[in-house]
């Protein structure tokens, strides 16, 4: 283990990697309330928690293992923030698409992954989004994730005049209701909560939070609610297997290429040019996600290493890219959205994890958390929408590397910013950015400086605009 981890070589010993691995667990296991828990809503089928919470950890558990083997770093994977809630909100009912077909988008992009990785295209594909474009996504995706999150509390509610309001806490009110009132208290102390323990550095901030608020919950539904009640399906934990089975494994090649229901309300045009688009979207954040967090996570440990240009690079970068493709291809199979490197491995850097042992054990942890399922399902939605909500103020940070006083970089990035959570849709949000940024450079004379890929890659989005709407 030592030899092949190198573990000694690179300053570090097996006590510190386990607890790197065991500090990267807590910081991300929020995941598996939070992923089965958005999931739910695309089926009234009460075991879909259940499945997706095992599709949830068994694609966790394979790319953090193959990114701790193959890459020998100390990181983990897990199903992506922001592109689960494009995978459920946009794709399946923004779009139209079943819960099987976004299940084939999230599968061509892992091909494509693997694709671009092995041939080396991925760096042009990476430069054909301006970087202007790359540097603002991250903030977009946290302002659209948030604001699921505020929806899923229900703080921020449907309104007829402005589309959308805060809920209302006027306790004078003759038609105030303390039950609809106490969850909405509960999501604001849990995001608090979260907040507070973050400052003082402690380990698992968020997922310490989200129990806390669960506890709150039922604390205060039971002493201050009349009737109310805990619905428990099952305190079996294989159960969940069974609904895995049933219902998400293998879903993307029985039923993902069946575009009936689709095809019944839209024009095969519509769903060429939204297959082609949506997939492209998958692609392009997955792989700026990664790309990021990698060297994020690597530089928050002091693991970057110096390429022949002199520059800070990730160590195993390809390795580490293949892994993640590997693992969204994995959890397309399993039935959940695309797998991604999490920022949340950070902590485990910081405490000392230098090498892939810290990963499997991050992987172990997953492993036994699969037999707890019917814990996860307890978890109300006023408790892990504020992790939605905190992850999207983590997302934000990019916003002050923006030259906001320069017109022709802060309409593309505002654009892409704000169009993601305005129009529920991250590849809307590329969209705009794209084409913006594409526009103003032929207006002020600076066409030759749009690369040939950008063109591509802007009028597919075009396309998708003038055939789709």
């Amino acid at each position: 283990m030592e030899k092949f981890f190198k573990i000694k070589e690179r300053g570090s010993n097996v006590k510190t990697e386990i607890i790197a691995g065991l500090t990267t667990f807590m910081a991300m296991s929020y995941i598996l309330m939070v992923n089965p828990g958005m999931f739910a809503d695309l089926s009234k089928d009460g075991g879909f928690f259940g499945a997706v919470f095992i599709a949830t950890a068994l694609s966790a558990i394979v790319g953090t293992v193959l990114i701790g083997l193959l890459a020998n770093l100390p990181l983990a994977q897990a199903s992506g923030m922001g592109l689960n809630a494009f995978f459920v909100y946009t794709v399946c009912f923004g779009l139209g698409f079943s819960y099987a077909n976004a299940l084939l988008f999230v599968l061509v992009d892992g091909l494509v992954f693997i694709l671009l990785t092995i041939t080396g295209l991925r760096k042009i594909i990476f430069e054909a989004v301006p970087k202007r474009v790359r540097k603002i996504i991250p903030a977009g995706i946290g302002l659209f994730i948030a604001f699921i999150g505020f929806q899923d509390a229900k703080l921020v509610v449907d309104d007829g005049a402005t589309l959308v309001k805060l809920a209302s806490f006027n306790v004078l009110s003759k038609d105030f209701s303390w039950a609809a009132t106490m969850p909405l208290v509960v999501t604001i102390i849990t995001v608090l909560a979260i907040a507070v323990l973050s400052k003082k550095n402690v380990k698992g901030a968020i997922i310490l939070s989200i129990i806390g608020g669960a506890a709150l919950y039922y604390i205060l539904g039971y002493a201050t609610v009349d009737g109310f009640k805990v619905a428990i399906d099952t305190l079996n934990p294989l159960k969940a297997f069974k609904d895995f089975g049933r219902l998400s494994f293998g879903k993307v090649f029985t039923e993902g290429f069946d575009f009936s229901a689709y095809l019944a309300n839209h024009s095969k045009s519509s769903l060429v040019i939204n297959f082609i688009t949506t997939a492209l979207a998958f692609c392009m954040v997955d792989m700026f996600d990664t790309m990021g967090t990698l060297y994020g996570a690597c530089r928050a440990g002091d693991m970057l290493v110096k390429n022949e240009e002199g520059d800070d690079v990730v160590p195993n970068l390809n390795e580490a890219m293949l892994a993640d493709a590997v693992a969204t291809c994995t959890g397309a199979v399993c039935g959940t959205s695309t797998v991604t490197t999490y920022v949340e491995a950070s902590a485990g850097t910081a405490v000392g994890g230098k090498t892939g042992l810290a990963a499997l054990v991050t992987a172990a942890m997953f492993t036994i958390a699969m037999f707890l399922s019917p814990v996860a399902a307890l978890i109300p939605a006023c408790a892990y929408a504020a992790a939605l909500i905190y992850v999207g103020v983590l997302m934000m940070g990019c916003v002050k590397d923006i030259q906001w006083n320069n017109p022709s970089v802060a309409i593309p990035s505002f654009l892409t910013l704000v169009m993601m959570a305005f129009t529920y849709n991250i590849s809307y949000g590329i969209a705009f950015g794209l084409l913006s940024h594409c526009v103003i450079k032929v207006f002020t004379g600076k066409i030759k400086e749009v690369k040939i890929g950008t063109w591509v890659i802007t009028l597919l989005f075009v396309a998708m605009f003038i055939l789709t709407h």
